[in-house]
């Protein structure tokens, strides 16, 4: 077959591909510059539309498409079933219109890279080198203080996103497994275990403990995937295990913060309420009151993006996170169970945990070579989704994209090819 048929067979032409390659970059580029990170959904808007344009909707048949598509609809329809009876109507409506740019975007990914395995791979090498410089930048900052967004004022190293907008941590450890597969894939162990350092420095540094508790799930997935051998995973587990120690006692001498961030988080073991609240950063009123508030609208929550107008009314006496006028509270739950339960209800939970076993399945029947295209970003996913741990707010234009950004690519590098059987 020649390649002009071949092209013609429905696999998109290079053109195209290569753009949504560039797309799919760009927009973990732009994910610390807040709205500009917009304008690449808006270019895999425009990629999809030109696809279904150019090939109709025999392209949407494929399974890694369909398998999107369900995952979607475990996404958004309880956004939009949440809408129904809101506390804030117009904010969840908007929300779960603005909600829908999600689809499209990831719909490109899988169109464009599910039959394009070379193609695939330097998407994730080249966001594996974005993850790296964002690393390399926050080692900068913590040692003199500036980094590429400028000069370092608060007391945690805030890298590419900048003091005012704290999510380096988190996102570097969501993202830490592109990195570290890249580097094992490519450049063997050796490399692996020096990026691995030069993430847990820097995700150390971020002082999110969020951050933490996904790069020690990562560390753990990772650590058996390197080894492969039981024996040799222990190994690797102790050394692991005595360099984060170094690391964190080297951390813990030098950085003041890093020092109150353990000291707070040893304060679990204090058994009070008052010692957990501390310890869990004063979240533990928002926890109790998002549990309230799903327990008094069970059925379809208070609407997505509503938590903080609900609050109030969920809120115990003297919370400390209702506003002075008492008509806000805290943002949203800080957990993703606790937010799905209280924004979207009991049919929330329910399309969440049917996504979750579709992924299952479609994980488990996968072929080998499939899972191991779609290994990194899955273990992305994981860490992301770990429910002992606080979240950001996952119907929210941030944390959302990157959501989205990583199912498109677990989904396309799931989708199975001709040779994959063989």
């Amino acid at each position: 077959m020649t390649a002009t048929a071949a092209s013609g067979a429905g696999a998109p032409a290079p053109r195209l591909a290569i753009a949504g390659a560039a797309v799919m970059v760009a927009a973990i580029v732009l994910l610390p510059l807040g709205r500009l990170s917009e304008a690449a959904v808006l270019a895999g808007i425009v990629l999809t539309a030109t696809l279904l344009l150019r090939d109709g909707w025999r392209p949407l048949r494929a399974p890694a498409v369909v398998l999107l598509v369900a995952l979607f609809a475990a996404y958004a329809l309880p956004a939009w079933l949440s809408v129904i009876d809101a506390v804030e109507p117009r904010r969840s409506a908007i929300s779960a219109l603005a909600d829908l740019r999600f689809l499209p975007f990831a719909l490109m990914a899988v169109l464009l890279l599910r039959e394009r395995t070379a193609l695939y791979w330097r998407v994730l090498g080249a966001s594996a080198v974005v993850v790296g410089l964002w690393a390399l930048d926050a080692w900068v900052q913590g040692l003199t203080g500036v980094g590429l967004a400028g000069s370092l004022e608060g007391d945690r190293v805030s890298g590419v996103f900048g003091d005012g907008n704290l999510k380096l941590g988190p996102v570097l450890a969501v993202l830490s497994p592109i990195l570290l597969d890249e580097a094992r894939r490519r450049l063997g162990r050796v490399a692996f275990a020096l990026v691995w350092l030069l993430l847990a420095v820097a995700i150390l540094l971020a002082g999110a403990r969020a951050g933490w508790i996904m790069y020690a799930l990562v560390t753990l997935v990772m650590l058996w995937r390197v080894a492969v051998r039981p024996a040799h995973f222990v190994a690797w587990l102790v050394a692991s295990l005595v360099a984060g120690t170094a690391v964190g006692l080297a951390a813990y001498r030098i950085s003041p913060l890093f020092e109150e961030r353990v000291e707070r988080t040893l304060a679990l073991g204090g058994g009070t309420r008052a010692t957990i609240d501390h310890a869990l950063a004063g979240r533990l009123p928002i926890w109790e009151t998002a549990a309230r508030m799903a327990l008094a609208h069970p059925w379809n929550g208070v609407g997505i993006r509503g938590f903080r107008y609900a609050y109030p009314a969920h809120a115990a006496p003297g919370d400390p996170w209702v506003s002075a006028d008492g008509r806000e509270g805290a943002m949203h739950p800080h957990h993703l169970v606790l937010e799905v339960a209280a924004e979207t209800g009991a049919f929330g939970l329910g399309l969440w945990l049917a996504g979750l076993l579709v992924a299952i399945r479609s994980w488990w029947l996968a072929s080998r070579a499939a899972r191991d295209r779609a290994f990194a970003p899955g273990l992305a996913l994981l860490a992301m989704t770990f429910p002992l741990n606080t979240h950001f707010a996952f119907y929210s234009s941030f944390w959302g994209l990157l959501f989205w950004w990583l199912l498109a690519i677990w989904c396309a590098g799931l989708s199975e090819r001709p040779k994959d059987g063989g």
